[in-house]
Order: C-alpha cells, then sequence, then structure tokens
C-alpha cells in the first residue's frame, strides 16, 4: 500500500464543512488530484489533493485531530 501524507503542520478534517459529507470513505476510488481532507493552518483551509491513483483502505487520522508534517493520513491501494 501506499500513504497519502500531510503536506503541512495543521489540524485535519474529513470534511469541509460540518454540515459536509466527507470528502472519501473507506473503500472509495480516488484519482490522483481528487480532494481527499482539508487541513486547516493559521486559520486556512488547505484543500488536500492525493497524489496517487487507487482505493482508500485505511484512513489513519481521526477527524479534527493535529497532523504533522509527512504524516501518513490515508493508506491506498494503488491496484
Amino acid at each position: 500500500y501506499i500513504t497519502v501524507k500531510s503536506p503541512i503542520i495543521g489540524t485535519f478534517y474529513r470534511k469541509s464543512s460540518p454540515d459536509k459529507d466527507v470528502f472519501v470513505e473507506v473503500g472509495d476510488v480516488i484519482k490522483e488530484g481528487d480532494v481527499v481532507c482539508v487541513i486547516e493552518a493559521m486559520k486556512l483551509f488547505n484543500e488536500i489533493e492525493s497524489e496517487i491513483s487507487g482505493k482508500i483502505v485505511k484512513i489513519l487520522v481521526d477527524d479534527s485531530t493535529p497532523v504533522e508534517f509527512d504524516q501518513p493520513l490515508f493508506l491506498v491501494d494503488p491496484s
């Protein structure tokens, strides 16, 4: 499996706002460039795009939790 990692330090969110659906669920097939989450850093919400295509196998971070630079966020099966 390949991991999608955080490009920045901030707070991880699975959806763009509380009343919206999550960007991805386990089992979803994503393409390169798809937004998989947002990370808030200094009041800015940064859309995080996948650099790979494949199927989401596992979400490694809980919603609304702090993440570090280069921290794995998602496990993706590229097959």
